[in-house]
Formats: C-alpha cells, sequence, structure tokens
C-alpha cells in the first residue's frame, strides 16, 4: 500500500484536477469544520495514521464527504491523506466492495505508521447508507440526489468524523 499512497495525489493537488462539480468541492472544503473534541481525541492516539481515499469528481457522495476527511487530515498532525482516482485503481477498490459486490466511493482505507491497511471505511455514514440501501435505490436519482444533499448539509460531516474516529478507536 505504501507504493500507491506515494504516488497519490495530496488533496490540494487533487482539488485542482477536479472538472466536475468543481466549485461544490472547493464550498465543501472551505466550509468544512472539525469539532474540537474530535480533534482532541485523535490528537490522543499513540499511532501516526495514513488515509488514502479512492474517489472520482463526479460522486456527489465524494464531493461531499471527502473534504471534510481532508479538513480532518489539515487539523491532525497524526495523519495525512492522499487520494487516488477509483477508476484508475480498480485493484485497491475490488478489495474494498461494498456489500462484497459494488464499487462505491468514496472509500478510506486506514493504514498506519508503516503503511499497513488496518481497516477501511464508506461509502457513506452508517444512517445514510441504510437509507440508501432500504429506501434510496428505488428513487429516481433526482430524488435520491435531493435526500442525500439534505443530510449532507445538516449533518456536516459530523457522522463521517466519528465514523472515522471509532474504527481508528477500535484498533489503536
Amino acid at each position: 500500500m505504501q507504493k500507491h499512497y506515494r504516488r497519490a495525489l495530496e488533496f490540494s493537488e487533487y482539488l485542482e484536477t477536479v472538472q466536475k462539480n468543481r466549485e461544490l468541492w472547493h464550498q465543501v472544503y472551505e466550509r468544512a469544520r472539525v469539532p474540537e473534541q474530535a480533534l482532541k481525541e485523535l490528537e490522543n492516539s499513540v499511532r501516526n495514521w495514513h488515509f488514502l481515499v479512492l474517489s472520482e469528481d463526479w460522486c456527489s457522495d465524494a464531493v461531499n464527504l471527502v473534504p471534510v476527511v481532508a479538513c480532518l487530515a489539515s487539523r491532525a498532525s497524526n495523519l495525512t491523506l492522499r487520494v487516488l482516482p477509483r477508476d484508475e485503481n480498480l485493484d485497491i477498490m475490488d478489495a474494498h466492495l461494498t456489500n462484497g459486490r459494488s464499487r462505491s466511493i468514496p472509500i478510506v482505507v486506514l493504514l498506519d505508521e508503516n503503511f499497513m491497511e488496518k481497516g477501511w471505511w464508506g461509502p457513506r455514514p452508517k444512517p445514510i447508507q441504510k437509507w440508501f440501501v432500504e429506501t434510496g435505490i428505488n428513487m429516481t436519482s433526482e430524488e435520491r440526489s435531493m435526500h442525500t444533499r439534505r443530510y449532507y448539509a445538516k449533518d456536516k460531516g459530523e457522522t463521517l468524523i466519528s465514523e472515522l474516529l471509532d474504527l481508528m478507536g477500535s484498533i489503536s
């Protein structure tokens, strides 16, 4: 995984490559906030972490989630983040399929200080993923998109951050 991580883009570099939803990517990143308690919890970890994120600029979940993860990484002294395009890294994607079959993104691969994989998260926070599987899958793309946009606007990335911290805490 270290080889993949080293060739991946830092978030600021990735942000410069996005073409679809470019303005929204920048807006979500500029508005992203990390609760101080979450930052303290992360920095109390005895480990240094690396997040390897699989994303694509066209993905509405990625545009609402990856900037929040990047904000978390930018604020923490013991966490770094790099981004790879999913479609060019299907070997990694296929090892992290949603429900064992779907190439849903974003995927956050949690690596320790030696770049050993310790777990992964994705593609959505549990509440919206549950809704998506039970209800959203039967809606039109437009209806589903409206519901998920409302969820992300209200949640402000807090559930995502909490779930990532829980994952890291279960490993420490």
